[in-house]
């Protein structure tokens, strides 16, 4: 099994729906994270409990990389994500670069995250 953390510190699994209405599964960390070299579509969240025990999440910046170790040194949108309260990056590992730009599209037509404009 291949994992994309560093060191496990896993908060929750997640799907998320793309405007296509494929489901994506995810896992959830929290922001600052380091991550192995792996390829993914990864989502920026502000994520909240709500009184179900439930998690909730804000999409703040949908994106992709081909290297999750690297990424998020001086990230461009670094910035965007403090002012909109960003504690959690969702990832989907995914080796294809065209399928993770596939992904990537098809969620950002949906939730039309802030950071992206």
């Amino acid at each position: 099994m291949m994992t994309t953390s560093t060191k496990s510190t896993k908060i929750a699994d997640a799907n998320f729906l793309g405007l296509s209405g494929a489901k994506y599964s995810f896992a959830v960390y929290p922001i600052g994270q380091p991550f192995r070299a792996v390829g993914a579509v990864y989502i920026i969240t502000k994520r909240t409990i709500k009184s179900d025990g439930v998690g909730n999440h804000d999409f703040i910046y949908i994106g992709q990389t081909g290297d999750l170790s690297v990424r998020f040194i001086d990230h461009h949108k670094d910035s965007c994500f403090s002012r909109n309260g960003a504690n959690c990056i969702c990832i989907h590992t995914c080796d294809e670069e065209s399928q993770r730009f596939d992904i990537e599209t098809d969620l950002c037509r949906r939730h039309n995250p802030p950071c992206n404009g």
